[in-house]
């Protein structure tokens, strides 16, 4: 069935090709063609001639199992890294914070109602938070998405949340409009969130904005630490300290890459 709100140029068939992608987010097995048509509201023909052509251009991969991403899936992601240069930037700083502070780190940006993690530092613990890159969780009860949200407009803010949410976990709180208004409030003066338990019981989180050198809001940056590992006064007297100089130095390094001349070298 055709998507509402669509225009003449929308192409619905690239639309669907996305869509059986996307679909494999939540299913780290192999998948039936059955269980793709049912992911994606396709029909089943339709489903098998998607993942022909997906299949055809190497990024889908079919065994006796069932249908699998290849590793080419990763060019989509990277391209949109590379031509960011967030990452690349990043990267060393979130290295040194977590050396600094014994706890994993992420870079996270916004995607209507969800953030989408987009770098991620990991530190090898026995007990230890399951996040990875591509990963989505909802907005407005994580850390991260606090400062995203929170940067926002009034009507783009209502935009945000209004978006139906794509992430697969549910928030183990629910909070009502009037307190998500009065959090975001806060976080916007104070300058960074946190937040405990509010996804998954036992993990507290502190967030702070990643800016440009116009003050806009490329993303978030984030300390995540076990609740029994660290307590909330270490996390906010001590570790948010070392986070806040870390969304400095990022920015400041990608505000230097972004203002020196830009010059194409000839292929020889």
């Amino acid at each position: 069935m055709p998507r509402e709100d669509t225009g003449p140029d929308f192409i619905e068939a690239l639309a669907r090709g996305l869509d059986v992608l996307r679909c494999f987010g939540t299913h780290p097995v192999p998948m039936s063609l059955t269980e793709i048509a049912t992911a994606t509201g396709l029909a089943r023909p339709t489903a098998r001639r998607i993942v022909l052509t997906l299949e055809h251009l190497g990024y889908v991969r079919t065994g006796p199992d069932g249908v699998v991403l290849t590793p080419r899936v990763l060019e989509l992601g990277v391209a949109y890294t590379l031509s960011t240069g967030l990452w690349d930037v990043a990267l060393p700083h979130l290295r040194d914070l977590v050396e600094k502070t014994g706890q994993a780190a992420s870079v996270a940006e916004l995607d209507g109602s969800d953030i989408i993690y987009v770098a991620r530092v990991e530190v090898p613990k026995v007990v230890a938070v399951n996040v990875k890159v591509g990963m989505r969780l909802p907005a407005a009860s994580t850390a991260l998405g606090k400062v995203l949200l929170a940067s926002l407009d009034a009507e783009a803010l209502r935009a945000a949340l209004g978006t139906p949410p794509r992430s697969p976990v549910r928030a183990h709180r629910t909070k009502p409009d009037g307190e998500v208004d009065a959090e975001l409030r806060e976080v916007r003066a104070r300058g960074w969130a946190s937040t405990e338990g509010e996804v998954a019981p036992g993990i507290r989180s502190v967030a702070a904005p990643l800016r440009d050198g116009d003050g806009r809001t490329l993303a978030a940056v984030n300390v995540t630490a076990i609740a029994a590992e660290v307590g909330r006064d270490e996390l906010i007297d001590e570790l948010l300290p070392l986070l806040l100089q870390t969304t400095g130095a990022i920015g400041r390094d990608y505000e230097l890459i972004h203002a020196a001349p830009q010059r194409a070298v000839p292929h020889p």
